[in-house]
Formats: structure tokens, C-alpha cells, sequence
């Protein structure tokens, strides 16, 4: 989970914030997950960056953070009923565990280093309704992986040579482990319940435009926005039936915390049926289905320039026959040339 980095300039250990910070295991549309994740970020050296920094996350929301101001924990949102619990691990014991991982003394370090810890679950609803619950609790040092538990066990496992003294320590702090599986298996009761009160609905729209490399092709999309949580499943049909060759960025955060998903796919231009984009998401009763009304966006354009050229056809044509008649009525009443 932790990828080697340098730790040279100021600007890896900005790359390592922000990825700490917003990176999450994405979930497939065409399964229903989520998540909840604790993540921290600690630093020997903090010229730039907080010391300490820790955020909660759930299914893409962040819903707590750490305040080094305040030293303590803020709501993201005042609207949360049950926000999830904090940590057990207080700010002054990763700034402990980094110092003792750092050989740092009295807070004096000469050398920059970064402790990060990602803990939380993943909730997996299958098809046939069957769930896989994933518990974790992963450290990284210095951009490595380095110890992680597990809850079965109640062991550490170290993913470093340099994790070995640490797995040893922490093995036989047997209290704390057990408090540690207590906390890790509760994050199953809290997605539950946050996955049955924070929902919300997509919007779809349906649009046509002109294919831009092809006259005899339309592009059908169908967006989805507004919807939470993040999975979804979305297809655009023909007759009932989902086509081939949809293209879609993916599904994208809104400025609300919300998601919105757009898909794409070129039809005939004069192929008639019904078309229309089917989306499910757990915030419906059933699947919705927005049909298209036949309609194209930039498709009148075409027509007003045909319309405009057969009028500008039609008065040239009008001008000529004018010219010409009176060039006849000329020549019948003097016997000369039309000039």
C-alpha cells in the first residue's frame, strides 16, 4: 500500500500528503462496497506541513478531522447523528512512535522522516447478497510498507527487516490489541447504519449532439449526478438491450461530496428505436430509466444552414428568372440585345 519514495525535496512529502490523504481502494460499480478509513500522517520535520495530520473518510466523505490548532478531533459536517468513533491512539503517541522509529531524541531531528497509518474496513454486498467484511490496520515508514495486524491472529506481522523490534513490542501489548479488534469489528455496525441514512438520489439527463468524425453518427450520453453513495451501475439500451462500445471517465466526485458518473456511445444517425440509460443505485427502490426524446443538441444547426441556403438558392434563382424575363421583353419591343 506504501510506495517508495524520496524524501529529499519538500515536494515528495507534498505527493505523499495528498495521496495519504485522498487515496482509497475504489470500488467496482457493478458491486455494492464501503468504507470507512482512518488515515494519519506524522513527520520528524514539519517546516511546510502540520507534525501531525489525521482525517476521516467514509465511502468518499471526509467526516472527521484532526485539528492541530484545537488538538482535537472536528466534525467535517454538524449533521452526522452517530459520527464514528476517534481513535485509540492519541496524536502524542505517533509523534512517540515516529521519534522512536526516527532514533530522534528530545524532538531534534536532523533527518526528515514520515509515519503513515491507514486503518479501517471495507464492506463488499455481492450479487447474491452475500458480504465480505475486510478489517485492517497497515503503518508505513519512510514510504515502505512496514507492520500490519491481524485481527484473527491478534498478531503483528512485520513488512520490514526494520519492523521486527516493533512487532515484538507490540505483540505483547495484549490489552491494546484486544481493544484494537473490539475497534476494528464495530466498523461494520457504524457503515451499516451510515450507509442506510446518507443517501442520495442521481439526477440522469439524457443528451444528443453530432458525432464530430462522422455525419452519419449521433453521440448518445447519459449523465447521472448527485447520487450517494459512490457505486452505481449505469447502460445505455437500444431497444431494451445494452449496446457495445460505451466509454465512460469513471465516476467523479462533486463539489458536494456526492458522485456523478457520464457514459457515452455513437448511434446511427437514422437508425429508428428506442433509446434510453438504465441506472441502479442503492438509494432506489428500483432502477431508473430516462429515456430519449429524440431530440439533438446541436443537430438544428445543420437544419437552419439548409434552410437558409434553399432560401438563398431559391431568390438567386427568383433574381435570374426576373433578369431574363425582362431581357426578352427588351429585345421583343426594340429588336436588340439586352444589355
Amino acid at each position: 500500500m506504501f510506495h517508495a519514495l524520496s524524501f529529499t525535496n519538500i515536494f515528495f512529502i507534498y505527493v505523499v500528503l495528498i495521496w495519504f490523504m485522498f487515496h482509497s481502494r475504489l470500488s467496482d460499480a457493478h458491486q455494492e462496497k464501503h468504507f470507512l478509513h482512518y488515515k494519519f500522517t506524522v513527520l520528524t520535520k514539519a517546516d511546510t506541513f502540520p507534525e501531525f495530520s489525521a482525517v476521516i473518510v467514509a465511502d468518499g466523505k471526509r467526516i472527521k478531522h484532526f485539528s492541530d490548532e484545537e488538538r482535537d478531533w472536528i466534525l467535517t459536517e454538524d449533521d452526522w447523528t452517530e459520527p464514528p468513533k476517534d481513535p485509540p491512539e492519541t496524536r502524542n503517541w505517533f509523534i512517540h512512535q515516529i521519534r522512536t522509529l526516527s532514533n530522534c531524541t528530545n524532538s531534534q531531528c536532523s533527518e526528515l522522516h514520515v509515519l503513515q497509518r491507514i486503518i479501517g474496513c471495507e464492506l463488499e454486498k455481492l450479487p447474491d447478497g452475500t458480504v465480505n467484511l475486510t478489517v485492517f490496520d497497515e503503518y508505513g515508514f519512510d514510504g515502505e510498507d512496514f507492520i500490519s495486524f491481524n485481527s484473527d491472529t491478534m498478531k503483528w506481522i512485520d513488512k520490514n527487516p526494520k519492523a521486527k523490534e516493533t512487532k515484538e513490542e507490540w505483540d505483547h501489548q495484549t490489552e491494546r490489541n484486544q481493544f484494537l479488534k473490539y475497534f476494528l469489528k464495530t466498523y461494520m455496525n457504524w457503515i451499516s447504519t451510515f450507509n442506510n441514512t446518507k443517501q442520495s438520489s442521481p439526477d440522469v439527463h439524457v443528451s444528443v449532439r453530432k458525432a464530430p468524425d462522422d455525419d452519419s453518427k449521433l453521440v448518445l450520453t447519459c449523465l447521472a449526478t448527485g447520487f450517494y453513495p459512490r457505486d452505481v451501475q449505469m447502460n445505455i439500451r437500444l431497444n431494451r438491450i445494452n449496446l457495445e462500445d460505451q466509454t465512460s471517465p469513471g465516476i467523479r466526485p462533486n463539489d458536494d461530496e456526492t458522485f456523478q458518473m457520464r457514459i457515452s456511445v455513437k448511434i446511427n444517425r437514422n437508425f429508428k428505436g428506442s433509446y434510453d440509460c438504465l441506472l441502479i443505485h442503492s438509494s432506489l427502490t428500483e432502477p431508473a430509466s430516462v429515456k430519449w426524446d429524440g431530440r439533438c443538441s446541436d443537430c438544428e444547426t445543420d437544419h437552419t444552414w439548409i434552410v437558409i441556403a434553399g432560401i438563398a438558392a431559391a431568390v438567386a434563382l427568383a433574381v435570374i428568372v426576373i433578369i431574363t424575363g425582362y431581357c426578352i421583353y427588351k429585345q421583343k419591343r426594340s429588336n436588340g440585345r439586352c444589355t
